[in-house]
């Protein structure tokens, strides 16, 4: 063996090792491209699906919070139409007269006094409903003590038993509407 082909064998020994290492190199390089490749479709499947999970979340929000608002309108447009039906409502016994008014006052006259056993008793009306309290007061025994704020009817109170009867327009509507609200409601929104 001569030198040079001592020289050649390492030479082609080196080449082979070379070679070798080139292709393991490589082939790591591959393994970490393809790890790394996948490692970024992952994430990328990953924020996809975070991305539309976000996406549902913010439409459901958006969707409920669009429900409560038209709930809201609709429950605030039922009170304002419920509060204009109670101003036409308290208008129309504001603007009673003759013997309407009479007969109703009348009634809640009776009705007020029932709770006074024989008992001296004073009477509280409307400004514009002195004259009739004074005349349905004139056979019984009652006195037209003066005016209170009300669309009609009577208060009246005994000082012997310390006992006061609200019979005015206003006390009754009260009781009344209370009572019937859900009624009135569902006829007026077909619920």
């Amino acid at each position: 063996m001569t030198l040079d082909t001592v020289v050649e064998d390492i030479r082609d020994e080196a080449r082979a090792r070379a070679e070798d290492i080139r292709e393991d190199a490589e082939a790591e390089a591959d393994e970490i491209i393809e790890a790394a490749e996948a490692d970024a479709e992952r994430i990328r499947e990953e924020r996809l699906d975070e991305a539309e999970r976000t996406i549902e979340q913010e439409r459901e929000q958006e969707l409920s919070s669009a429900k409560l608002e038209a709930k809201q309108e609709r429950l605030a447009a039922r009170r304002d139409v419920l509060s204009d039906v109670r101003d036409r409502v308290e208008e129309e016994l504001a603007d009673l007269d003759g013997d309407r008014r009479r007969e109703l006052t009348e009634t809640l006259l009776e009705g007020a006094l029932a709770d006074f056993e024989d008992e001296s008793v004073e009477v509280y009306g409307s400004a514009d409903d002195q004259e009739l309290l004074a005349d349905l007061c004139a056979d019984r025994d009652a006195t037209v003590a003066g005016e209170i704020d009300c669309l009609g009817g009577v208060v009246v109170e005994s000082d012997t038993s310390r006992v006061r009867v609200n019979n005015t327009f206003d006390s009754v509507l009260e009781e009344v509407w209370d009572d019937e609200l859900k009624q009135l409601s569902e006829r007026l929104f077909d619920q």
